[in-house]
């Protein structure tokens, strides 16, 4: 199999750009009378089959599938151990981070309380915050998601 490419260098593309480009494909399918074509880079796999005359190709896609490559270079934190989850250092404080706030490697976006210790959670990459999916004061397992970002030089 060819190189994999990093799941996170990979584009975010509007839906309407994606839905675009499935479209290119299947014409380009047709008129070389292919009947499958398979594509894979990053965590984005497409395939493609048509019948026998490849007259109409199936596109085995949903629209929340072709949705989900726009979301294919977001980059999720997530808990490196069991705990109560705070997005501020203390009550009453504002959080850590925002939705739309860009971080850094190394900053912190939350504190996990394990056993009585607060335990600082850092970026392990820079981006824009686009989600902050663990609330505050939620008890997370080890692997929950914390916070989604999305590379800082991408688009929405």
């Amino acid at each position: 199999m060819g190189e994999r490419t990093n799941p996170s260098s990979v584009p975010i593309l509007p839906p309407a750009e994606v839905e675009s480009l499935v479209r290119a494909l299947v014409g380009m399918m047709r008129e070389g009378g292919l009947t499958e074509l398979d594509l894979a880079f990053g965590a984005v796999n497409i395939r493609l089959r048509g019948g026998a005359s490849a007259a109409a190709p199936i596109v085995e896609a949903t629209t929340s599938e072709i949705a989900s490559v726009v979301v294919a270079s977001e980059h999720t934190i997530t808990a490196p151990m069991i705990g109560t989850f705070y997005t501020a250092p203390t009550p009453g404080a504002p959080s850590f981070i925002a939705v739309g706030d860009v971080v850094i490697p190394g900053q912190v976006v939350g504190i996990i309380e394990a056993m009585k210790i607060m335990n600082e959670i850092t970026a392990d990459r820079g981006g824009i915050v686009v989600e902050l999916v663990a609330a505050n004061g939620q008890a997370v397992e080890f692997g929950s998601p914390l916070v989604r970002l999305r590379p800082a030089d991408a688009s929405r």
